[in-house]
């Protein structure tokens, strides 16, 4: 890929913002028609060099924020397990609301994720205590929210509800005095995540709420 596409782009179009990573790449452009001439271009480059583009991943998108009001077709993309389109966002050191072309992790990132801790069986596991749960959950949730917690941290937060979920399901099995008793188990986490934070490290961030 380096001398398919770095190299190329480098030589041919030098004026060009871009960044790939292994096989996943992206170019940010002036105008659309720009944007589709690049992409006709690149089809043949790569094609010298028997590759081709992803036929349906491969698209043009507008970046779109507060200060532009045309409506285009697409105006998000996924790149490297963040989702890039218009969201809001405050100023920071202010309370100055705006739209921006912000990331913030994907869905499909997201979805991954939950299914990480789903392959855990983490909920049936009663024979492990929480510290045991936690030593399997923190090196997962630390090197997510080192990663997808650089922008836009809030969203990661209905993975941290579905971790509390998780929690919740394993605390009614594993203790018979809150076994069909959602809420009083709910209420034994939420002061457990209080006095002991340290515990996990999304409840070092403060997230100790959203068990039920």
């Amino acid at each position: 890929m380096h001398y398919a596409f770095d190299a190329w782009m480098a030589r041919t179009h030098p004026d060009l913002p871009w960044c790939r990573y292994a096989d996943d790449g992206l170019v940010h452009c002036r105008t659309e028609q720009e944007a589709e001439t690049l992409k006709v271009e690149l089809q043949a480059r790569l094609a010298e060099c028997h590759l081709e583009m992803h036929p349906t991943k491969t698209r043009v998108a507008y970046c779109k924020n507060g200060n532009v009001k045309s409506n285009y077709p697409n105006v998000q993309f996924d790149f490297l397990g963040y989702c890039f389109r218009p969201r809001g966002a405050q100023r920071r050191g202010t309370k100055i609301r705006f739209c921006g072309f912000i990331p913030a992790v994907s869905p499909s990132a997201m979805k991954a994720m939950r299914q990480t801790i789903r392959d855990l069986k983490l909920r049936c596991q009663t024979q492990l205590s929480l510290q045991d749960i936690a030593r399997k959950l923190n090196p997962l949730l630390r090197g997510w929210i080192a990663y997808y917690g650089r922008y836009t941290p809030s969203a990661l937060y209905p993975l941290y509800r579905y971790v509390n979920q998780t929690l919740l399901a394993w605390v009614m099995r594993k203790f018979k005095r809150f076994k069909h008793r959602t809420i009083a188990a709910s209420q034994f986490l939420q002061r457990l995540a209080q006095t002991r934070a340290d515990l996990l490290v999304h409840w070092q961030l403060g997230i100790i709420g959203a068990f039920a």
